[in-house]
């Protein structure tokens, strides 16, 4: 079963892979794998064990949709890959695997893995609708055109003081994202209750070894928590805000009566299935659609964050497919605008003819010093 026509129309390919179920259930390999090693150089367990669990797990057999469905009933992935893992392993490696862990410190620890690349996906193509915005900016630092309040005529603004805003708006939530991920997207080890309990006493040691190998942070237990969650899915919501933004403005741009900028001609994009004359701003409609409904999605961790005790119910549980939305959301958001900034095509004559017709004069204030500081460094 697939559900790409759900997924396609609002994600990237690159950022669904991202999110793949083999590629989750690698990522749960991985920290079996990484637990196991991690106790062997600290002593918990014997390192032929380790390497047994290692072999092991790398070659056990696991089927999708037939994980999902025993998950659905456990109530966590963890439960049963885990009983699977130690079927196919048996004697001691099945009696250690999985030690002092609990199914959150998987659940949450894959997450964080795949933020870690989420992220990167994220950033390429928001860097692409940075750098074309800035370069677009400074070709039109001087080109004087009708700036727009409430929708209606005001007073001169250079053309490429809404693309310098527009790249600082998209630079500036990339920065907060990028200090999220950075700070949040960590380890999660504690064990049933948060303690690392059944260590002998290494558990900060092999939760050490167990980041370095999984390529995430060390951190203390975080399991009822959740404000690095929650930061990373504001910061994605932001950046969301950010890309729809630029959105909105050349959709505004792109209407006939107006015309000073449009989506640039892609294959397939931006025609009607009724009216052929129609050339209509998709990658646009791609980053309000996601702009919509961001907010919600971000609402829905701030109603998770007061969690019970030492591990909530319910609550965590909610994050992961919440968070896995926004950063398909924000992919597709992306990489439509990406395209949209590289390929923008300007109209300068319907932009002075606008202006002459507004008959607003040509004094742009100081506009192009504004564009320089905005876009100091961005390009």
């Amino acid at each position: 079963m697939s559900d790409l026509l759900r997924l396609r129309p609002a994600a990237s390919p690159a950022m669904i892979a991202v999110f793949d179920d083999a590629v989750t259930i690698a990522h749960a390999r991985a920290f079996e794998v990484a637990l196991a090693r991690a106790q062997a150089a600290e002593n918990v367990i014997a390192p032929d064990v380790a390497e047994a669990i290692a072999t092991g797990v790398a070659s056990a057999r696991i089927e999708p949709a037939e994980l999902a469905e025993e998950a659905a009933l456990a109530g966590t992935l963890a439960i049963p890959l885990v009983a699977r893992l130690r079927g196919a392993l048996g004697g001691e490696a099945a009696s250690a695997l999985h030690r002092g862990a609990t199914s959150q410190d998987v659940a949450d620890s894959v997450l964080m893995m795949q933020v870690r690349a989420a992220h990167g996906v994220l950033t390429a193509d928001a860097q692409r609708a940075v750098a074309a915005l800035t370069r677009h900016a400074r070709d039109h630092a001087r080109t004087p055109a009708v700036g727009r309040t409430l929708l209606q005529d005001a007073l001169p603004v250079a053309f490429g003081l809404r693309l310098a805003q527009a790249a600082a708006g998209i630079a500036d939530a990339l920065e907060h994202l990028n200090e999220a991920v950075a700070r949040h997207a960590v380890l999660q080890f504690g064990g049933a209750a948060g303690t690392r309990a059944g260590m002998d006493g290494r558990g900060a040691a092999v939760a050490a070894h167990m980041a370095a190998a999984l390529g995430l942070a060390t951190a203390a237990p975080w399991h009822a928590r959740r404000t690095g969650v929650v930061a990373i899915g504001a910061g994605v919501g932001i950046l969301i805000g950010a890309l729809g933004k630029l959105a909105r403005d050349v959709s505004l741009l792109a209407q006939n009566t107006i015309g000073e900028a449009r989506e640039p001609v892609i294959a397939g994009r931006g025609g009607s299935s009724a009216m052929a004359h129609k050339r209509n701003p998709t990658g646009c409609q791609v980053a309000l659609s996601a702009a919509i409904r961001a907010p919600g999605l971000v609402a829905t961790l701030l109603a998770g964050m007061p969690q019970e005790q030492e591990r909530g119910v319910g609550g965590w549980q909610a994050e992961g497919p919440v968070l896995t939305d926004l950063f398909l959301l924000a992919s597709g958001s992306a990489a439509a605008m990406a395209a949209v900034a590289e390929g923008l095509e300007i109209d300068a004559a319907a932009i002075a003819r606008n202006r002459a017709a507004a008959d607003m004069g040509e004094d742009l204030g100081e506009s192009a010093a504004i564009i320089a500081a905005l876009l100091d460094d961005k390009d």
